[in-house]
């Protein structure tokens, strides 16, 4: 027996549509650091997506299938590409302007970008990649910046708000297969070149259904949400698309991403959710306890890209804020899980749950894989690496032009599940707590040891500012646990309490002897400790080390 249901392909070009109409008051603020901020509603924002595309198709000879870089920041001309090109049936590439022009270089060649739009303020940064790009036909520039530097570049260059003027604020969406490429990502290639993760019409569409659901982000009209994690990270957790889909205000930071212009946006322009990782709302911790600013419309920030610290969210619960804890990756469009506590829990009773990764929602299914490949229970206790598969998850990763698609077989199980590479245990009610990254996991003596769970100690000590640990050789124990420490302003290192400290919370087995302090954590592209650096300072001797 056939359902009787209509067959309405699940396209970006809908959630464009319905947000322009249904929401069309509803309004994406990008700030200037100027005295007003720029504001355009969804109405205005979709009539200028349909210009875009008009341009695009009429202009430039863009048709359906063709790839478009975006080097930009978060702000009201990068949500209109994120609608504008997929939904003609081109697809939006967005370009991690944080990565080494060697990387970007290799990356834009394997999309085979044809297009590149940028914002003026990265003309330095995209102008000395451009004689490495003969592919790239056309570069379009929106806001400020100084086009001389694209001067002997030859690719044809235009000016955003100069190409899209005079073009008709309607296009005639053609109805695409839900299932085609609408967006795509490359991982920040920490180990190997970048991966290319490919987004379908369909799983952008059911992944902003779920962000929108009231057990992960539970936005509506009436909310504004601080969109910090940038367009570049994943779509921006997502919220490009869902916010539109239910017309939920977007306040975009767009370079302004320092802790004291972040406070004033949120003083000023008083969002009520926020989303990014742990670092930015660390730095805005340091700012507010510095100069204190009025944070309390923001009642809810979801966090997640890395652990987030206990002692990070117990001081912004202090502030009114509260950290919501979530779990993804690029190849997991990326919600995975969200730490809302069941409800039937008091507010003392809820902490455990807010320190996990959160619970899976309906569309994602997850096992744990142990060192053999066997499958792990759902006790809590049960550690092995978690495997997934939805909807919204990868199933390979992109070859390049000739449309070949790839499956490692140290990324995917042969029954075609995701490996995360992410080490943790799952409740029998379905939350996940990750421990480590395999790669980052401690390995002494035959045990595991969890480097975060290490990390989250240190940085609940009053004087830590940042703590990284990672995997050092050791003669006896195969590997031990190396504590990487950036002190608050005006402390002095004390290993020795510092060990103390950790010993009431730690395995005494576990604690680390090898200590250093250092200015900064190396951070990657999108925010995370970078522990692959902090490993290779190490061998090489750079590190003032102190064993205790």
């Amino acid at each position: 027996m056939r359902s009787t249901m209509q067959d309405v392909p699940l396209t970006i070009s809908r959630i464009l549509e319905h947000g322009r109409t249904i929401h069309g008051r509803s309004t994406v603020t990008t700030w200037t650091g100027e005295a007003e901020p720029q504001r355009r509603t969804f109405a205005e924002i979709g009539d200028r997506a349909a210009q875009l595309a008009n341009a695009l198709r009429d202009d430039l000879g863009v048709t359906e299938g063709s790839v478009l870089g975006t080097l930009m920041w978060n702000n009201a001309e990068h949500v209109e590409a994120y609608l504008a090109i997929p939904s003609m049936g081109a697809v939006l590439h967005t370009l991690n302007l944080r990565l080494p022009p060697e990387q970007l270089i290799w990356i834009v060649q394997h999309a085979a970008d044809r297009v590149i739009l940028v914002n003026g303020s990265l003309l330095p940064l995209l102008a000395p990649l451009l004689p490495h790009l003969p592919a790239v036909e056309h570069v379009i520039v929106s806001g400020p910046g100084d086009r001389a530097l694209l001067g002997g570049a030859t690719a044809r260059v235009h000016d955003y708000d100069e190409l899209i003027a005079g073009h008709p604020t309607t296009f005639d969406w053609p109805e695409l297969d839900e299932r085609s490429a609408a967006a795509m990502c490359y991982t920040s290639g920490t180990t190997g070149d970048p991966k290319g993760v490919v987004y379908s019409h369909r799983s952008i569409y059911l992944h902003s259904m779920q962000v929108n659901m009231s057990e992960s982000m539970g936005l509506t009209d009436k909310d504004t949400t601080l969109v910090v994690v940038p367009q570049f990270h994943v779509n921006a957790w997502g919220l490009p698309h869902a916010t539109f889909m239910t017309g939920v205000g977007m306040l975009m930071p767009d370079r302004f991403l320092q802790p004291a212009p972040l406070a004033e946006m949120i003083e000023r322009e008083k969002p009520t959710h926020a989303a990014a990782v742990p670092t930015i709302w660390q730095g805005l911790l340091a700012e507010v306890t510095a100069r204190p600013r009025d944070l309390t419309s923001m009642a809810r920030v979801t966090i997640g890209g890395a652990a987030c610290p206990p002692s990070l969210m117990e001081a912004y619960d202090k502030l009114g804020v509260r950290l919501c804890h979530a779990w993804g990756m690029t190849e997991t469009s990326p919600l995975g899980t969200m730490s809302n506590p069941p409800a039937w829990l008091t507010v003392e009773e809820e902490w455990p749950y807010r320190i996990t990764q959160g619970r899976f929602p309906a569309g994602v299914e997850a096992r744990l894989a142990g060192p053999r490949g066997d499958l792990l229970p759902w006790d809590g206790e049960s550690a092995g690496e978690l495997e997934v598969r939805g909807p919204w998850i990868a199933g390979a990763y992109y070859g390049g032009a000739n449309g070949e698609q790839i499956r490692p077989a140290d990324k995917f199980s042969e029954d075609g599940w995701l490996k995360t590479g992410d080490v943790g245990t799952i409740s029998p009610d379905g939350y996940l707590t990750l421990t480590d990254r395999a790669k980052d996991v401690i390995k002494s003596g035959g045990e595991w040891i969890s480097s975060v769970e290490l990390e989250n100690a240190l940085m609940a000590h009053p004087e830590v500012a940042e703590a990284a640990v990672v995997a050092v050789p050791d003669d006896k124990w195969g590997e031990r646990p190396l504590a990487t420490v950036v002190l608050k302003d005006g402390a002095t290192p004390d290993y020795a309490s510092l060990k103390e400290f950790l010993a009431g919370k730690i395995a005494k087995w576990q604690l680390p002897e090898r200590w250093t302090v250092v200015s900064a954590v190396p951070k990657t592209s999108v925010g995370k400790f970078d522990k692959k650096v902090i490993r290779k300072q190490y061998a090489d001797g750079e590190l003032d080390i102190t064993v205790v």
